[in-house]
């Protein structure tokens, strides 16, 4: 199998880690298999890819969209490496507010899976990173919200100090002021 997945505190984020065959032309490295995804809780379908190109320092999130337009996100890192987190933000869950961060990289060919009902976000740990992630629901600006990075219930631990920040991303509010229409147990997931 070229595939590993790892849970952590939060049983509904994944971590996959996906094998590399190199070779004296280079490598090469299956990134997603449905059958083998979905048998480890991965369901999907997923059907829009994001790409972003950052620079060291730089914090997007905490992002989720609401319920109606959810977003389960698959994120891998195809240059550099980032610290990747996600956040359960579902009303009356047993984790509420707790979260994992990892970090991923290029080189250790690892994917985050951020299940819906979970906030996400990254910061850019190398002096560059491009990350792809995949998501199973279109990107849909009326239901686009997010939670403000430092926020102090979560008490997040994020490697760089004094992030570069979009002036959006800036002015999130906390989990207990944002708008969240997830509750545990609910259509969401468990």
């Amino acid at each position: 199998m070229p595939f590993s997945f790892e849970r952590f505190n939060l049983p509904e984020v994944i971590l996959v880690k996906a094998m590399a065959f190199p070779d004296s032309r280079g490598c090469f490295i299956e990134t997603y298999k449905h059958t083998e995804f979905a048998a480890n809780g991965i369901p999907g379908p997923f059907v829009q890819d994001n790409y972003s190109r950052s620079v060291r320092g730089v914090l997007r999130g905490l992002h989720y969209q609401l319920q109606a337009k959810a977003q389960a996100k698959l994120v891998s890192v195809i240059r550099g490496e980032i610290f990747d987190v996600a956040v359960d933000i579902r009303r009356g869950s047993p984790t509420y507010a707790e979260w994992v961060g990892v970090r991923i990289s290029s080189e250790d060919h690892a994917l985050l899976y951020v299940p819906v009902g979970f906030a996400h976000g990254f910061q850019v740990l190398s002096e560059e990173a491009d990350v792809v992630y995949k998501v199973t629901e279109e990107y849909a600006p009326e239901a686009d919200r997010g939670i403000v990075w430092d926020d102090p219930e979560l008490g997040i631990s994020w490697p760089l100090l004094r992030p570069i920040l979009s002036a959006k991303d800036a002015a999130l509010p906390t989990l207990n002021r944002a708008e969240n229409d997830f509750v545990y147990g609910g259509i969401s997931g468990r």
